[in-house]
C-alpha cells in the first residue's frame, strides 16, 4: 500500500523541510519531494501541521493506573496504547529496585509479551537498579541496595530472552568496572544514576563503556567547585547522553539550559520518568512499595521527595520551546532520535528515514500532538479531530 502525506512542515532525519510530500510504501518512509508525486497514490491533507518522528521513552515506568513493577501483561499492553496519547511510539518499560525474586517475575513476564502489545513498541527493558548508594537514593528501596552482579544480570537476560537494553548502576560500588564491560558486550547500554560518586569515579566508569546520566541533576552528586561529581561529569565528559526530565518540578528550566548548552542538544535526551498517576487526577498513588501522593503535577513521596513525575513525553517537547531553550527541530530530536542513539536503536526507529518504520506524529505548530501513525496507520487521533 502506498500513500503520501502533505504538510508545511517534516522533520527529517537530518534536515527540516516543507511544505512537501513524504512517501508511506507498505508502513515504511519512503522518498520526500517537494513535488507533487505524479502518480494516483492517495494524498493525505495535513496542509498547516508538522509531521515529526515518533516519540522515544527510554525511561517510563508506568501510566494511566498501571505500574511497570506489577507484573501483569494487561498492565503492560494499557500502557503501550494509552501511549500513543503521549505521541510515543516506542519505550523501555522500565523497572524500580525491588527483590531478586520480583525482578525476576517482572522481566520474565516482559521478555515473554513484548511482541504482542498492541500499541508503542517495546524496544527492549531498562533495569533502574538495584546497584545504587543510600545517599542520593530518591524513590528506590534502598534495602534492596547491592554491589553489581554479573550473575544476576546473566539470569535476567535469559529471563527475559535477552531483552534488557540498559541498566543503571552507581559507579563507586564495587566491582562496577567489570560489570560495565560485562554488559556493554551483551549490547545493553550503561547508565549512571542514584550515586554520590565522584567525577573521578563517574570518568572510569565511562572509561569502561558507560554512556548515559539517568535523569541528571537528580539522584546524583552535584556540580561544586572542588568537587565537580557527577553532575560536572555529566557536563563534561566527552560522547556520553545525558537524561533529563523537562517538567518543570524537578530542574529549573535556567538549570537545563545550562546542562543543555555544555553538553549539546544532540546528547541531551527527553524523559519522561513517568509512574503510575501519569494520565491520572491527582491523589494517592504507588511507585514500585512506595506510597505517593500527586498534587499540583508533581509526585512525591511522603517526606515530600520527587516520586519520578507524570510527565508526558509530548509535554517536554513542548515545555522546552515555550522555556525558549530549544527549537521545535531542537525538542522533537531530544525525544526522539537522541533517545534512540542513546541505546543503540537508531538503526531502526527515533527518525523519519527511508525504509525505516512508519512511525511518526502531527503536531500543530504549537506543537500540540494531533495524531499518532504505528507502521503508517493512524493508531491515535485527538477527540476534535475525529
Amino acid at each position: 500500500m502506498q500513500y503520501f502525506i502533505f504538510a508545511d512542515r517534516f522533520f527529517l532525519e537530518d534536515r527540516v523541510e516543507g511544505p512537501g510530500y513524504l512517501e508511506i510504501v507498505d508502513g515504511k518512509f519512503g522518498s520526500y519531494s517537494k513535488e507533487k508525486p505524479d502518480c494516483h497514490a492517495e494524498v493525505m491533507n495535513y496542509q498547516g501541521y508538522f509531521i515529526a518522528p515518533g516519540l522515544v521513552d527510554t525511561h517510563i515506568h508506568g501510566y494511566k493506573n498501571h505500574d511497570i513493577m506489577d507484573g501483569d501483561f494487561d498492565g503492560l499492553n494499557t500502557i503501550s496504547l494509552e501511549l500513543l496519547s503521549c505521541g510515543v511510539t516506542s519505550f523501555l518499560p522500565t523497572t524500580l529496585t525491588s527483590s531478586k525474586e520480583n525482578l525476576d517475575r517482572v522481566v520474565a513476564m516482559i521478555g515473554r509479551n513484548y511482541t504482542k502489545v498492541e500499541g508503542a513498541k517495546i524496544k527492549g527493558i531498562f533495569l533502574e537498579g538495584p546497584f545504587f548508594t543510600e545517599k542520593y537514593k530518591g524513590a528506590q528501596n534502598q534495602s534492596y541496595f547491592l554491589d553489581p552482579s554479573i550473575p544476576m544480570l546473566q539470569r535476567w537476560q535469559e529471563l527475559s530472552n535477552y531483552f534488557i537494553k540498559k541498566i543503571a548502576i552507581a559507579p563507586e560500588r564495587e566491582g562496577a568496572g567489570p560489570f560495565i564491560e560485562f554488559a556493554v558486550k551483551q549490547n545493553i547500554s550503561v547508565a549512571l544514576a542514584h550515586s554520590h560518586a565522584t567525577y573521578e569515579e563517574a570518568e572510569k566508569a565511562i572509561g569502561k563503556g558507560a554512556t548515559t546520566f539517568v535523569h541528571t541533576y537528580n539522584g546524583m552528586s552535584p556540580l561544586h567547585h572542588r568537587e565537580p561529581g557527577m553532575v560536572g561529569a555529566a557536563m563534561n565528559l566527552k560522547d556520553v547522553f545525558v537524561e533529563l526530565i523537562c517538567d518543570g518540578h524537578h530542574v529549573h528550566p535556567v538549570a537545563a539550559n545550562i546542562l543543555m548548552n555544555a553538553r549539546g542538544r544532540r546528547e541531551t535526551v527527553l524523559v519522561s520518568d513517568c509512574m503510575m498517576a501519569g494520565g491520572m487526577p491527582d491523589g494517592d498513588y504507588k511507585l514500585g512499595e512506595f506510597p505517593v501522593s500527586v498534587k499540583h503535577g508533581a509526585a512525591r513521596l511522603p517526606g515530600g521527595s520527587l516520586a519520578g513525575s507524570i510527565l508526558q513525553l509530548k509535554e517536554a517537547v513542548k515545555n522546552t520551546v515555550q522555556w525558549g531553550i530549544a527549537s521545535p527541530e531542537e525538542a522533537i530530536y531530544m525525544a526522539s532520535t537522541a533517545p534512540a542513539k542513546s541505546i543503540g536503536i537508531d538503526h531502526e526507529g527515533g527518525k523519519i528515514a527511508e525504509d525505516y518504520a512508519a512511525d511518526f506524529i502531527v503536531l500543530t505548530p504549537s506543537l500540540d500532538l494531533v495524531s499518532t501513525y504505528l507502521d503508517g496507520v493512524c493508531r491515535y487521533r485527538q477527540e476534535e479531530e475525529k
